[in-house]
């Protein structure tokens, strides 16, 4: 009898597990399919800056932003997780920022992140459901010490994507200064940004999943300087370009298109990533990834350490000098891109001395 209580237990155990574990699988699994991009913007910037817990200037940077809009082709609304590839086994390889945005011209606003080595993937959990059919808007930020330094800096990249995309823009950004600059293949387009800056952009339509796009750049480059640092030692150029109220109302003057000139422009960080907002002189290219919400990359770098223990004495006297040296630089670049005066900077600089 007992026996038969067993077996028959086990048998509705047996039943049921085949139910609960494949449903259990979909869900961890994300369908990128059926997530397709509507737009996609990659920024590819070597030595443009620099994390604080940076080893050595002897390794260069190279800071890869993903700006994307996905749809929901699922046919059902999704609650699961978003999974992007990314280089995850690369030298040096750190995940900096994860954001979304929840409302239409409005900052980005941070996810918790998780980055599985193995798989190659960033993942995180939308803070709502994603509607069937209804876009949803992200952007990804790393760093990685990938630039191989000889004669020459050399650097390859290659875009993973796991679905379609209708419309892809790649932007790679030179060092400042950088001379002897080679990509290939070669750009469809190329500029100088007001800064001096050299900029070299594709545009693609109707990328097939899997596409593979690979690139490679090579440079010389004196010193170790990163393009924000010198950027920040200049003026601001004294033109038209400059009299807008904000980074994104400028670069619509430049002749953005219409797609990328409603793109929101995102954080930089000042001396971690994400924080000025450079004109781009030309076409299409806008300065997406880049922007206003410094202090809030910042912040995602800061709660990572929480945790951590630390001497109170020392420590606070560090944490002060870093946040007063990162509003100087957030004050340099809102005088950089126009939101304030002249007057207004010098007054919010004796502030902070």
């Amino acid at each position: 009898m007992l026996k038969n209580k067993l077996l028959a237990l086990f048998v509705i155990t047996s039943f049921l597990m085949n139910f609960i574990i494949p449903k259990a699988s979909a869900e961890a699994a994300f369908p990128a399919e059926k997530f397709p991009f509507k737009e996609m913007q990659v920024q590819v910037m070597p030595e443009f800056d620099y994390p604080d817990d940076w080893s050595s200037r002897k390794e260069p940077s190279l800071l890869v932003g993903q700006y994307g809009t996905i749809t929901n082709k699922s046919g059902q609304d999704y609650n699961g997780k978003i999974e992007i590839p990314v280089p995850a086994m690369e030298k040096g390889f750190e995940a900096f920022l994860v954001a979304e945005f929840p409302e239409k011209d409005k900052p980005e606003v941070q996810r918790p992140y998780d980055v599985d080595k193995e798989k190659g993937i960033v993942s995180w959990k939308p803070a709502k459901a994603i509607k069937n059919n209804q876009t949803y808007e992200f952007v990804i930020e790393y760093y990685t010490k990938s630039i191989d330094v000889k004669n020459n800096k050399t650097f390859s990249y290659e875009l993973k994507n796991k679905a379609d995309i209708a419309l892809l823009d790649v932007i790679f950004y030179a060092p400042m200064d950088a001379k002897e600059i080679t990509i290939e293949p070669k750009a469809q387009n190329n500029s100088k940004n007001e800064y001096g800056e050299e900029l070299y952009y594709y545009q693609y339509k109707n990328v097939k999943a899997n596409a593979g796009l690979k690139y490679s750049f090579s440079y010389k480059k004196d010193g170790t300087e990163s393009t924000m640092e010198a950027i920040n030692k200049q003026q601001p150029p004294n033109d038209e370009n400059h009299s807008g109220v904000s980074a994104t109302d400028q670069v619509d003057k430049t002749g953005g298109t219409a797609a990328s000139s409603k793109r929101p422009i995102i954080g930089l960080g000042g001396a971690a990533i994400i924080g000025l907002a450079v004109i781009i002189a030309g076409l299409f290219v806008f300065l997406g990834l880049k922007g206003n919400n410094q202090t809030a990359s910042k912040g995602s770098k800061q709660n990572k350490n929480q945790n951590q223990p630390r001497k109170p004495s020392q420590n606070a006297k560090k944490d002060n000098k870093i946040a007063n040296s990162e509003e100087k630089k957030e004050l340099r670049k809102k005088l950089l891109t126009g939101k304030i005066d002249q007057e207004m900077y010098d007054e919010e600089m004796k502030k902070l001395i």
